[in-house]
């Protein structure tokens, strides 16, 4: 059995304030590429092998996650087995591609289909606890397409935190739509960087929330009457406008100041080139740009402007969730 998926942008989150009863909020963009593939049979004993060409640091962060997931889902099925997962690819942790939650959700469909219990994508979510912040990576992973959820009850929800460590059921999806396939993406990000995460992701949550109830209302605002709309009219400047107004208020301004002058001058250098939507995902340190044109020149003079001293790459958005193939 095999399963494939693929990273997530992650625009920003929409509402940590509060004062009106919710937490969170999300908006994101499923990604073609890169992304994650891996491969599951029954074995005598546990075992996680990676692909040759499979080049990443740190494989034993992968592995951990890879056991918890399994873990878990072992026991909320009651069966004592042993699984060889077999990475025949995947993408970098760390980085704001959301690879966290696409790993997780992996190894829980794979086992569950292994053992013919067919789960909902959600219901999965809730046995790994992935989605207890944003549910971007969710439904990524289940529908694809451009995401926007709604958040936590704060009743059920109490705190500032991240999705690593938050233990709440994912918030429900308010919209989905496809992502116009007119429309290019470029990915960049410096070489031998990584986002915030763990204590430190933790720690940057509790020490800049709540942030400005203005804040909140105007990204609902961009987000109702601007992006959506946009969206649906393929409108590739209202929807930049949109974007690069939520990418400079509320938390994701705050996750742009905690970057390196790397990322800054990565994404002046995009504004340059005149791409109409330009950003960074999460914590970072991927930048994003989009636009209607094609990407080869602009990829090329981007590396002229960084002096070749950042990952840059073409994708696509993707329309539709995971694919298992048994």
């Amino acid at each position: 059995m095999e399963i494939q998926t693929s990273a997530r942008l992650h625009l920003s989150l929409i509402d940590l304030n509060g004062s009106e009863g919710r937490l969170d909020g999300g908006i994101g963009i499923t990604l073609e590429e890169p992304y994650l593939n891996i491969g599951c049979e029954e074995h005598h004993k546990n075992k996680i092998t990676f692909n040759k060409d499979v080049d990443v640091q740190n494989k034993t962060a992968y592995e951990s996650k890879i056991i918890d997931a399994a873990n878990k889902m072992k026991q909320f099925l009651n069966v004592d087995a042993n699984y060889h997962f077999k990475i025949n690819n995947i993408y970098p942790m760390h980085h704001g591609l959301g690879l966290g939650t696409q790993l997780a959700l992996s190894i829980a469909k794979l086992i569950s289909e292994s053992h013919n219990v067919h789960l909902s994508t959600i219901e999965l979510a809730r046995i790994i606890e992935r989605g207890g912040t944003s549910g971007i990576g969710v439904y990524s992973f289940d529908n694809g397409g451009i995401i926007i959820d709604g958040g936590h009850k704060k009743v059920l929800k109490k705190d500032f935190l991240p999705s690593s460590v938050s233990k709440v059921s994912p918030p429900p999806l308010i919209a989905r739509y496809d992502f116009p396939k007119e429309w290019n993406i470029i990915l960049a990000y410096p070489r031998d960087s990584s986002g915030a995460s763990g204590s430190n992701e933790v720690n940057i949550f509790q020490k800049y929330s709540p942030i400005s109830l203005q804040d909140v209302q105007y990204i609902s605002y961009l987000t109702l009457m601007k992006l959506m709309p946009a969206i649906l009219e393929k409108d590739i400047q209202s929807f930049a406008d949109a974007v690069n107004k939520i990418q400079s208020i509320g938390f994701k301004k705050i996750e742009r100041n905690l970057q390196s002058n790397q990322t800054d001058n990565l994404i002046n250098n995009m504004k340059k080139l005149d791409i109409p939507a330009v950003g960074m995902s999460s914590f970072g340190p991927t930048c994003f740009g989009i636009t209607d044109e094609k990407t080869n020149l602009l990829i090329k003079e981007l590396e002229e402007l960084t002096e070749n001293d950042m990952i840059i790459y073409e994708t696509k958005g993707k329309n539709h969730g995971s694919i298992l193939k048994e």
